[in-house]
């Protein structure tokens, strides 16, 4: 309804909603009506002011006076002796003060056609460039673009401290088609709070809810969004960009270095460090001990510090705990500069169920299911995400991409994959709902996830996605196009069970178990695998990584220096958690930071520099990644020797060039053990995890070893070697 059509006040109805916060459509009754042969009429509600008058914005000059029509601060009045509509302020007056502003309901429609359109059809790639809180410039006026998908709310309104947090004040537009609601804020700033107060579908008044697509947030407990806007960050990376697609490719080293920022390293009192001090931290720390990459457990805003982040809230917003979302992109800058690769887990599995968040958006099951047997999960106490819904659906694909574009991230890893592919995960019949044929398949949720990775792959050549999965689902990291989900990696979960189970026994019965450490070959091809020691090893009573290991303290330490020795020779790319480098003996705390004073400890200190070589050795020898994904990069030597408990193999780079590996799971010295060996000549040793640098014996070979014609191992030579207790030793041809 045009109200100035009347040529007088607006029809009562409309002012009551108005000053009731019950109108869906604030812009048909304020702001400037009419024009041309209509009087024009200006209606505003100003609740906080006792007078209103009308400036012309051109000259600067008072037109009208408006009549305040309803006691709680409507105001309304016709401009006479003028037909066009014109550019206006408002000044307000209260007592003796008095100010001017520009109204916000004399700004036109924010979102486009284009826009409406690709948000319709779910096609929306940079739907964080139009939803969110943007500053802009509109008409020549400073402030804050404000947009919302909330398609069954009667009503929404931004609200904070500059409006005293009344939702009656800035009632936004509705953009039907698309469900989207938008206002333009004339003079608010960034750093400013907001939320949104929601109407819902059925008339109820919501708990307030912080932007879905908000980029900064209050540091928690307090939920508010910040005004922020896109990451404002001159990047200073273009060297590694450039080379990305070249650097990540399979047939390079990948040693993942996975950190919580929390807990990584901590002040003198125990207090958070930010992003700026941990990057310039992380960045020494990363350099020296030679990983090529970072992995950030979740940096998405969470409202519990305890879920790790892995119930996020923000998925747009790096939390706020460790400083801006500039200071992120500053750290993620640095460590591109000083040549590592950053990973950042994301989680589209699940979301918390915190009133202030994405639950019930609009009164409705607006992101999740409304049936719990979809909706819920039991293990988390969480929300499900629709992934058949394509708004939802687009609002995922956007924020995976955000990370990519705005923060240069050069891997997401996919935090809870399997979750997501069952409808029957964690659930016992009757509590499940099957698919259209029948299955326990998520089809919706399998069309996400190939979706979203291939647009990755279309705009971001050479940035990885690598998926936490841990069933037999077929072709997880096969391309779309050959019928897989079109992730990079998948983790190798079941090769950490088995190994980790082993390496958990007393050596004595390791004979028993021999296969455990084998059976990863049989399948090592099927996938392409990173193979993780994550956090996930490493609380919930499990105990540290060291502390898994048998025996006596020695024993232990030559225990965890084997397998990480055995697992940087074994094909996959590698991750290994904070703290499990040098030996923490506690259960992870992510409320303070790592031991680092035990690398006073020599032992701890030798397995520190254990993986500092083992890195170098990775890196640096194309034998130990090249062919990560290729049957070609290994052959058994002995895979059965179950009496001594010992294994050896070959790995092989691109041009057929060799490195050996025996590795002795048992506290016995093998004088004199034989190992085929690849081609004749002297072979040199080039990494003994039991050397006395590390905190071994000192035992094993020291000098070349030459290969005799002796047939061993179905090769027609082999090598004589002193192999040292618990302890994985690595040759290469002698130069």
């Amino acid at each position: 309804m045009n109200m100035a059509n009347k040529g007088s006040a607006p029809p009562a109805g409309d002012v009551d909603a108005i000053v009731a916060a019950r109108h869906g459509n604030p812009f048909v009754v304020l702001g400037m009506h009419g024009g041309g042969s209509a009087p024009l009429l200006v209606n505003v509600f100003a609740p906080e002011a006792g007078e209103v008058a009308v400036i012309d914005r051109a000259t600067g000059k008072d037109v009208a006076a408006l009549a305040r029509i309803h006691p709680d601060g409507f105001f309304s009045g016709p401009i006479e002796g003028r037909s066009d509509r014109f550019d206006y302020r408002l000044q307000l007056t209260a007592g003796e003060h008095r100010w001017t502003i520009d109204d916000p309901y004399s700004f036109g429609p924010i979102l486009g056609e284009l826009d409406e359109y690709l948000m319709g059809e779910g096609r929306h790639a940079e739907l964080y460039k139009r939803l969110g809180a943007h500053p802009a410039e509109v008409g020549g006026v400073h402030g804050t673009v404000f947009c919302v998908w909330a398609p069954n709310a009667r009503r929404v309104s931004v609200v904070g401290p500059f409006n005293n947090w009344d939702g009656r004040r800035h009632p936004m537009r509705n953009r039907v088609g698309v469900g989207v609601w938008e206002l333009f804020v004339p003079g608010l700033q960034a750093g400013t709070t907001y939320k949104y107060e929601v109407l819902g579908v059925h008339g109820e008044v919501l708990p307030l809810k912080t932007d879905p697509v908000g980029f900064f947030a209050e540091e928690p407990p307090a939920t508010a969004s910040i005004v922020s806007g896109l990451p404002r960050h001159d990047w200073n990376d273009g060297g590694w960009m450039s080379q990305r697609a070249v650097r990540q490719a399979t047939n390079q080293p990948m040693s993942i270095y996975e950190v919580h920022l929390g807990s990584w390293r901590r002040g003198a009192a125990n207090e958070i460090l930010d992003y700026d001090a941990l990057g310039d931290l992380l960045i020494d720390y990363l350099q020296d001990m030679g990983f090529t990459h970072v992995e950030f457990l979740p940096v998405t805003e969470h409202p519990f510090t305890g879920s790790w982040g892995y119930q996020p809230i923000g998925l747009f917003a790096p939390t706020s705990r460790y400083g801006s979302p500039e200071a992120f992109a500053r750290m993620v800058d640095r460590l591109h500069q000083a040549g590592i690769g950053v990973i950042v887990d994301w989680v589209p599995a699940h979301f918390p169920s915190d009133e202030h968040g994405l639950a019930h958006f609009d009164g409705t099951a607006l992101y999740e299911h409304e049936d719990p047997r979809l909706g819920f999960h039991q293990d988390w106490n969480t929300l499900i995400y629709n992934f058949g819904r394509t708004e939802v659906s687009n609002f995922l694909q956007a924020s995976a991409l955000y990370w990519l574009d705005q923060y240069h991230v050069d891997a997401l890893r996919v935090d809870a994959v399997a979750s997501m592919l069952y409808l029957d995960y964690s659930r016992k019949p009757g509590e499940w709902v099957p698919n259209r044929h029948g299955g326990n398949e998520n089809l919706d949720a399998v069309a996400f996830l190939r979706e979203t990775n291939q647009r990755i792959v279309e705009r971001h050549p050479g940035a990885l996605t690598i998926a936490e999965e841990s069933t037999a689902w077929p072709g997880v990291s096969r391309p779309v196009g050959d019928g897989g989900l079109g992730f990079d990696y998948k983790w190798n979960m079941g090769w950490m069970h088995d190994t980790l189970a082993y390496m958990s026994l007393d050596p004595v019965h390791r004979r028993h178990h021999h296969h455990q450490m084998t059976f990863g070959m049989v399948y090592a091809y099927s996938e392409k695998f990173v193979l993780p020691i994550s956090h996930d090893e490493v609380v919930h009573g499990k105990g540290s990584l060291l502390g898994k290991m048998p025996g006596d303290r020695w024993q232990r330490f030559a225990n965890l220096r084997a397998y990480l020795a055995f697992m940087w020779t074994h094909p996959g790319k590698k991750l290994i958690f904070m703290g499990c480098e040098f030996g923490q003996e506690r259960e992870w705390n992510h409320d303070q930071s790592l031991d680092w004073h035990l690398l006073d400890d020599p032992m701890h200190a030798g397995t520190r520099a254990l993986v500092r070589d083992l890195n170098a050795l990775y890196r640096s020898n194309a034998a130990l990644h090249e062919l990560d994904c290729d049957p070609q990069g290994f052959e058994w030597l002995g895979a059965d020797d179950t009496e001594n408990s010992v294994y050896s193999f070959v790995r092989r780079s691109g041009s057929g060039e060799p490195v050996v590996v025996v590795c002795n799971m048992t506290p016995v010295p093998r004088p004199g053990y034989r190992v085929g060996a690849p081609r004749p000549g002297s072979w040199s040793v080039r990494l003994n995890s039991d050397d006395a640098e590390y905190g071994g014996s000192g035992a094993g070979p020291k000098e070349p070893v030459k290969a005799s014609p002796v047939s061993w191992h179905g090769r027609p030579h082999s090598m004589e070697l002193d192999l040292p207790p618990l302890a994985v030793v690595i040759l290469a041809p002698h130069p």
